[in-house]
């Protein structure tokens, strides 16, 4: 997730608008991804026979399993990808990445005591509390999941989301107390990733302190100047195209602290379409965390030890069900992220009351303290592959003007303070670095408090 900081953009005019709307319920989803396996076959004639052939031919076995791999589109340094040529094929070199991955495998696939088989082909782990990837993290090793915080005062429950459900749990199914459903990865995830040490991660190249040159775009509004312990809003959800596999279109709030250096430190939450990470084009619930700018720390959802999960109903990285349609019924997601004040870790939740978990402060420097900035909004990738501006949609697609039910909206954006309490947005700044390809727009009323209206289609006449 890319940070902007161009004092240049801050400052741009703001246009209101007004609009008043009930609430919706969104439920989650999880889509197949087929675990894949290699498979040796010979004959017992062969093996008994001839060991050194069966060695050979299973080696060649192993080895053509892996050329997939070789066609894959392979990073260049401008942030875009190429087709590999006049390659030379490397068994053993592959086969030592076969090996490097299916190791990874098993470390981040916990042992369960229990699987569920989704409806739509996904398999649930559910994991010991003790057993999740969080707790491979020294600092927290041998400990257990601590019990829920206070809720910052001002919560409002009526505009809450109610109770979400997933399609695994829908059958009858569920993960028993004491456990965490997570969502199992295949081989498959791990290969589309540029390497290992990077999968799960974002590009060094995503901190910006200006827009020129970079490949993310932006639409989004943000405070800063004062000391902040989390914030909430409802996240209108939608599916948008994303063109290109290692480009992503998400909407999400960002926890910052530091400068925009090596020492920035993030919390993020909402929801994205990723094809490089997920292998679809499904609005997805997601989190993610870094203490070094995207550099070496941190992760997506539970792709390493950190954020710890306390809930059993909700797994991070599900697709996201029933998703909103053009001119038609919406549906979102309310997201709240605050520090708490007794033991200052900073907790997730999702809907109305659902804890997810937290991140514990001391993997934090800056965020140990507070955040001095808070984001809300769209941010997109643009590898321009084609040479053009990339046709990846942000929010829904369409430009802020359109208002509800055809744009894509935050409401009831708040932030929390020192003292524990929800207020108000003050002094909210828009930005919108490619006003041409996606804009947004911002109002306040009654009902949705503070709110704006975000998004756009990419490429177009005046996008070229």
């Amino acid at each position: 997730m890319d940070l902007r900081r161009d004092t240049e953009l801050w400052n741009k005019p703001c246009w209101c608008v007004h609009h008043t709307t009930g609430q919706a319920q969104c439920t989650q989803i999880q889509t197949i991804f087929p675990q894949e396996t290699t498979t040796l076959q010979h004959s017992s004639k062969m093996a008994s026979s001839s060991p050194i052939i069966f060695l050979f031919v299973a080696f060649l076995l192993v080895a053509s399993s892996l050329s997939p791999v070789l066609s894959l589109p392979i990073p260049s340094d401008s942030g875009q990808h190429r087709r590999a040529v006049n390659q030379t094929f490397h068994p053993g070199l592959q086969l030592q990445k076969l090996k490097r991955v299916r190791a990874y495998f098993r470390k981040i696939n916990k042992p369960a005591v229990k699987s569920i088989q989704s409806p739509d082909g996904d398999v649930i782990d559910c994991v010991l509390s003790h057993l999740q990837p969080a707790f491979d993290h020294p600092k927290l090793r041998g400990q257990k999941p601590l019990d829920p915080p206070e809720r910052p005062k001002g919560h409002d429950s009526i505009n809450a989301m109610e109770e979400t459900s997933q399609l695994w749990s829908n059958s009858g199914e569920s993960c028993p107390e004491g456990t965490v459903p997570i969502r199992r990865m295949a081989e498959k995830d791990i290969l589309r990733a540029s390497s290992i040490k990077r999968f799960g991660r974002k590009s060094t190249r995503n901190v910006r302190r200006d827009s020129t040159g970079s490949d993310h775009e932006h639409a989004v509004v943000f405070v800063n100047g004062d000391q902040y312990y989390g914030a909430k809003a409802s996240i209108n959800v939608w599916a948008p195209h994303v063109a290109d596999q290692y480009e992503f279109s998400l909407s999400q709030i960002w926890i910052i602290s530091g400068s925009f250096g090596n020492d920035l430190n993030t919390i993020e939450a909402g929801w994205q379409v990723s094809p490089e990470l997920y292998g679809d084009n499904y609005p997805r619930f997601f989190t993610y965390w870094t203490t070094d700018a995207y550099q070496a720390t941190g992760c997506y959802n539970l792709l390493c030890s950190g954020f710890v999960q306390t809930n059993n109903k909700i797994a991070i990285g599900a697709a996201i069900s029933p998703r909103s349609s053009y001119n038609r019924k919406q549906f979102d997601i309310g997201i709240m992220v605050w520090k708490d004040p007794k033991h200052g870790h900073w907790w997730l939740e999702y809907g109305s009351g659902l804890l997810v978990g937290y991140w514990p402060s001391f993997l934090f420097s800056h965020l140990g303290n507070h955040a001095n900035m808070i984001q809300f909004g769209g941010e997109i990738v643009n590898t321009r592959s084609t040479g053009f501006h990339t046709s990846t949609q942000m929010g829904s697609g369409h430009f802020s003007e359109e208002g509800f039910g055809k744009a894509s909206y935050f409401r009831n954006l708040q932030v929390v303070d020192w003292d524990n309490s929800l207020l108000p947005l003050q002094n909210l700044h828009l930005l919108a670095d490619h006003p041409n390809c996606y804009d947004i727009k911002q109002g306040i009323n009654n009902v949705w408090g503070t709110y704006f209206y975000y998004g756009g289609p990419g490429r177009n006449v005046k996008c070229p």
